[in-house]
């Protein structure tokens, strides 16, 4: 199948968890493909490479994305290119190895095994043996990262998980709709109750002490109830820059799975 030095991965989203994902399977020697949407909602944005559907360009960790109407002819080691197709219509003429469902929306958004000899997708909302050939756990716990090959990743708790003692105050969501402006950069460190953005002019505040981790993109016109910041309790500015553990657990998993299945 041509599993590296050319062997073509699509992945499906270019947020955190999913460009954890890219930066592991392109320094594996993976070619990498990115499916976004036009304007993508990530939150922790210094290492999305969803940031180039914005900006024309964005780098994590050395790995580059850029944005392209058309799948290039070639394109050089260290690169990906990122294409506007939440529909996944090109997926058939390009023929990859392997495709990876990494929007984690909790849902499948149209996913499906057949779309290539090997699918694996992220979390909850796929049942392994049905809907794709595996599903990687991205559940903080003792099962992060773990590959399933029959069955599904742990629901949805709605709750996120624990990071020095911090769970559901981490996140921060829209109270109302409206259009962002910040009022902190990602890297600051703020205190509860401090106001991080605002939305339709209202702020919106912290509710824990942290480093501002996540924040989503200025102007963007968030919905009620949308994930709008990431405050991390531990504090760590470098953190912010770079790839997260979580990310690094889920990216062993997805690498595990394509190599375990194109046996």
């Amino acid at each position: 199948m041509g599993l590296t030095h050319g062997g073509l991965v699509i992945v499906r989203g270019a947020g955190d968890l999913a460009t954890g994902c890219i930066v592991r399977l392109v320094r594996a020697g993976f070619r990498v493909l990115a499916l976004e949407l036009d304007r993508p909602s990530a939150i922790r944005r210094t290492v999305s490479l969803s940031e180039a559907m914005y900006d024309g360009t964005a780098c994590v960790e050395g790995v580059r994305a850029f944005r392209c109407e058309s799948v290039p002819e070639t394109w050089d080691a260290g690169e990906v290119p990122c294409l506007e197709d939440p529909e996944c219509s090109r997926i058939a003429r390009l023929a990859p190895v392997a495709l990876v469902d990494g929007i984690v929306a909790k849902r499948n958004l149209g996913t499906r095994i057949d779309l290539a000899p090997v699918v694996v997708a992220l979390g909850p909302g796929f049942e392994a043996g049905r809907d794709v050939h595996a599903v990687v756990e991205t559940n903080r716990g003792h099962d992060l990262g773990r590959v399933i090959f029959r069955g599904s990743a742990e629901a949805n708790t709605g709750v996120p998980g624990l990071v020095a003692g911090e769970g559901r105050g981490r996140v921060v969501h829209a109270p109302v709709a409206g259009k962002v402006e910040l009022l902190r950069a990602i890297g600051d460190t703020v205190e509860a109750g401090e106001p991080l953005l605002s939305i339709g002019g209202l702020p919106v505040a912290a509710s824990i002490r942290g480093v501002v981790r996540g924040l989503i993109r200025p102007g963007f016109e968030a919905r009620e109830g949308l994930k709008v910041a990431d405050v991390d309790p531990r504090c760590v500015k470098e953190h912010c820059f770079s790839v997260s553990d979580k990310a690094r657990a889920i990216a062993g998993g997805v690498l595990e799975a394509i190599l375990v299945l194109a046996r």
